[in-house]
């Protein structure tokens, strides 16, 4: 029972953890990728540093074990320093199939964050998948 427990517990830290990938996005922010149960999600945010009104996050979903057909729009949150945002549109391919690519829209966050986390909660997974990036510094020594 307790390597059961044990399993289970060291499965859903590993649901947090996204692993950069090997491409830069653009000035410092790159690209994060998670794989899990089969299903892979690569989120490639925005360029930060440059002035925006949106934010933009290209999104790529890919697997051959169920069908992806989440609503992004409604099962994704930006948090920005504690405060949650929820998206202003999805635009890409619709919900189904095995291959999909669009952008969740986000108004920009002002003054810009110190920090940023996309929470993506598929169904059927316990925790939201989390795509965090670091602005700035918070200059408060944490």
């Amino acid at each position: 029972m307790l390597k059961q427990f044990l399993f289970g517990f060291a499965f859903a830290a590993m649901a947090l953890v996204a692993v950069p990938s090997s491409h830069a996005a653009n000035s410092g922010a790159a690209a994060q990728t998670t794989d899990i149960h089969g299903i892979k999600v690569t989120v490639t945010p925005p360029d930060f540093a440059k002035p925006a009104q949106n934010w933009e996050f290209a999104v790529a979903l890919e697997t051959h074990t169920r069908d992806l057909g989440d609503e992004l729009v409604k099962v994704s949150t930006l948090v920005a320093d504690g405060k949650r945002y929820t998206p202003i549109e999805w635009k890409g391919a619709a919900p189904g199939g095995h291959h999909r690519k669009g952008s969740l829209h986000f108004k920009a966050v002002s003054p810009q964050p110190s920090a940023v986390e996309l929470q993506i909660h598929l169904s059927g997974e316990a925790v939201p998948r989390s795509f965090r990036w670091i602005l700035k510094g918070t200059g408060n020594g944490k």
